[in-house]
């Protein structure tokens, strides 16, 4: 009967798996079918633009060439219209000198005849006749204006659609993700030597497998690569997985996307909980900060609540002078406030992450405020008392930076104490391995080993700081580092904890 209900427990769990990943493929297809007539209605209108541009461009030229036409028209028509008023005018005066000179020859006075023919001779030797050119000026020949667009015509009908690059192909094999970078390689299918440069398209997720077209964030650009690699660096890895693309580009356009790949970048992310966090703490998502007004205007807003019931709430804040010493401020926790568990209260300047470690290898880093007094971080069980301190239980380890009056580092576990000897890091990175057993610290910069845990966890961790004094940043969604991981295979079987600190928990 078991046995039965755990494979119809399998077979249900493999159907919802199909039909999640049949509707993803529905509403790709749906995407694609909007995409589709989207696209299309661009291009057209892309295409009208074109042709109304080499329409515009052809009535132009027909109306200069027009132009240009008419001019040579009007030009040579001018030209032989004065030719023609010149030469009618030298006709008349001819005709006119010819019939005087005709006349002339009936005189019969000798003295008359010698002065008619004297005349006549000067008025034929001035004449326009005799001084214009009989030849046009012009011709009527048209033909250095014709035009022969056979050669255009040609070009017209060959006009055709951009050619577009071929798809590219990611190379999987070569495709890296370590330290928080991302390389994406691919190759074209073919040589293209019209490709000026590719686009890289990459998006978060949570989902494995094909890309979904729902609930997803948009895809971010990287364009005008011009190699068939690239690396994405200092990223958070704040999903399980990305997404990548990839597609070619000529100088015109662009061509269609590489089938896409999902890259696997999980890593532990968590915020601080302020809800548990101790009253003198201002708590932000990574952030921490000693304030030693905090507890006291809690107080306030606590006993306005007491007093009024519900309403606006008046806060007081108390001016203090000078730093207080961390064993003399202590602040009552109301039962008004808290979250999932107790707040830490009395020396217990603590806050956890609000993300549990089970299982795996985890990796964060911690950075100090330069003037911070005193602060520690590790991991603690979730059960630890409001009252305890991050590394004086046997349910709490860490290690602790002391600057007040001189400056002590120290790994801390089950109230005992192991001097550290040498700087403390501005950034410290911290690695814990809950299946095997280990926590161990960094300088986060240059990867030194600082100090090991080796421990048996029997229960779920979380994160653990403590700040007096100053400020904690802690980074999250980190890969456990390339260096850390050969440091921990290099040191297998080593640590750096004294048999005092080495405990294996119950």
């Amino acid at each position: 009967m078991d046995a039965q209900k755990e494979a119809l427990q399998r077979i249900i769990s493999t159907l919802a798996n199909k039909n999640d990943e049949i509707q993803n493929f529905i509403d790709t297809l749906n995407h694609t079918l909007k995409g589709v007539q989207a696209n299309s209605s661009n291009v057209i209108a892309e295409l009208d633009e074109e042709f109304d541009g080499l329409y515009s461009i052809l009535d132009e030229m027909k109306e200069s060439m027009t132009n240009s036409i008419k001019q040579e028209q009007a030009h040579k028509t001018q030209e032989l219209q004065n030719q023609l008023s010149q030469c009618s005018n030298a006709l008349e005066n001819s005709e006119e000198l010819l019939e005087y000179a005709a006349r002339s020859l009936d005189v019969k006075d000798p003295e008359e005849f010698s002065k008619a023919a004297r005349q006549i001779k000067d008025r034929v030797t001035m004449a326009s006749a005799f001084r214009i050119s009989l030849k046009p000026k012009v011709s009527d020949n048209m033909t250095h204006l014709m035009v022969d667009f056979s050669q255009e015509r040609q070009m017209l009908q060959a006009l055709k659609f951009l050619p577009v690059p071929k798809a590219p192909e990611i190379d999987t094999a070569e495709c890296l993700v370590a330290d928080n970078t991302v390389t994406i390689a691919w190759r074209m299918p073919e040589e293209d030597k019209k490709i000026d440069h590719f686009a890289l398209e990459y998006r978060k997720t949570n989902f494995d497998g094909l890309p979904r077209v729902k609930d997803e964030r948009c895809w971010e650009l990287i364009d005008y690569i011009k190699g068939t690699e690239y690396t994405l660096s200092g990223l958070k890895f704040d999903s399980k997985y990305m997404n990548f693309r990839v597609r070619a580009c000529n100088k015109a356009v662009a061509g269609e996307y590489s089938d896409p790949i999902t890259l696997e970048t999980k890593a532990l992310v968590f915020n601080l909980d302020g809800t548990s966090s101790h009253l003198n703490l201002k708590v932000e998502d990574s952030y921490v900060e000693w304030d030693p007004t905090g507890g006291k205007s809690q107080e306030n807003k606590i006993k306005g609540k007491e007093n009024k019931g519900s309403g606006q709430i008046t806060v007081l804040k108390n001016n203090t002078s000078g730093t207080p010493s961390p064993k003399r401020t202590s602040v009552t926790r109301s039962p008004l406030i808290r979250g999932s568990r107790d707040r830490f209260t009395g020396e217990s300047y603590t806050v956890l992450g609000d993300t549990t470690i089970e299982s795996g290898q985890h990796y964060w880093e911690v950075r100090a405020q330069k003037d911070c007094k005193s602060y520690s971080m590790g991991v603690a069980y979730k059960n630890m008392g409001k009252f305890d301190q991050l590394g004086k239980t046997n349910t709490s380890w860490c290690i602790h930076v002391n600057n007040w009056l001189q400056t002590t580092f120290s790994a801390k576990h089950n109230n005992k104490a192991k001097a550290l000897d040498m700087p403390v890091p501005d950034r410290i990175g911290v690695y814990c391995d809950f299946d095997g057993g280990q926590l161990t610290f960094y300088n986060a910069s240059s990867k030194q080993l600082l100090y090991t845990f080796k421990t048996k966890f029997t229960q779920p961790l979380l994160p653990g700081f403590m700040v007096w004094c100053g400020g904690l940043t802690v980074s999250t969604g980190l890969q456990v580092p390339s260096a850390v991981k050969t440091l921990q295979k290099s040191e297998n079987g080593l640590s750096g904890s004294s048999s005092s600190l080495t405990n294996i928990t119950q």
